[in-house]
């Protein structure tokens, strides 16, 4: 049995999420789909993870096992076989790349870190609107930094889960979380983490924004993640503003792009 990862990239806008579900539109199942059209095998995909509703991915990985080699699967040059494939694919979907890897590699449990991004802007802009939050105003950026740097650490961040989300527990290593002001005056959240609970980066950016706006001391973030709930947390922030921008696996996995 062979074991191959297909990395993609997604506009969310149209779909549910990445996982399949019954009477919604998903990237799995258009993926699956499409590769069992192409290849007359069933194809089930394992995701690195999940994305919600809306939300966008500039990269992202999956893996399926198949009997055969990959140029037989594929009906020749593997990068011919993927040009077919995106041609039976809508245009907010795209493959960017199939290769083998190890039997033993797992898109989602060999995956060591993910970094999101959220943006947001404060001046309308119809070329932003698609992927960016317009915000009211400018916020207060010298409180929401200091709040941000409260964030990074190796411990439970469940104040900020989905209730229900269905995590068996919340600890996360933060590794790192900035923003990045841009001269346009938009800007973007970068996180980085091992792991992230459900809705935990929208439900962070929603907090974040609460400090820039005033509504809440930047020094709170500590007591939300020492003893806070979800309900003391801020409202999640829109979904279209967030991507998932880089998954990180160890040497030896991801091939190099040729």
């Amino acid at each position: 049995m062979n074991r191959y990862f297909i990395q993609l990239a997604y506009d969310g806008t149209a779909y549910h999420g990445w996982q399949r579900q019954p009477n919604a539109m998903t990237v799995q199942e258009l993926i699956e789909n499409a590769l069992a059209q192409f290849t007359g095998e069933p194809v089930f995909l394992t995701g690195q993870g999940r994305t919600d509703t809306g939300v966008h991915a500039s990269e992202f990985f999956a893996h399926w096992d198949a009997k055969e080699d990959l140029r037989s699967l594929l009906r020749g040059q593997v990068e011919d076989g993927i040009r077919v494939l995106n041609r039976m694919l809508p245009n907010d979907l795209v493959i960017q790349r199939v290769f083998q890897v190890p039997v033993s590699a797992h898109a989602r449990y060999s995956a060591l870190f993910r970094t999101y991004q959220y943006r947001i802007h404060w001046v309308k802009d119809p070329f932003q609107a698609r992927y960016s939050w317009q915000i009211p105003a400018c916020p207060d950026w010298d409180s929401l930094i200091k709040a941000t740097a409260l964030l990074p650490g190796n411990r439970d961040y469940s104040c900020f889960a989905r209730a229900g989300g269905g995590q068996q527990h919340g600890l996360c290593n933060l590794t790192h979380a900035h923003w990045k002001l841009n001269e346009d005056q938009s800007a973007v959240f970068e996180i980085r983490a091992n792991r992230f609970l459900r809705n935990m980066v929208r439900a962070i950016v929603g907090t974040l924004m609460e400090v820039g706006r005033g509504y809440r001391p930047y020094h709170q973030i500590i007591d939300l993640l020492n003893e806070g709930t979800r309900s003391d947390a801020g409202t999640s922030a829109p979904a279209h503003g967030l991507c998932l921008v880089h998954v990180e696996y160890p040497d030896g996995i991801i091939q190099k792009p040729s």
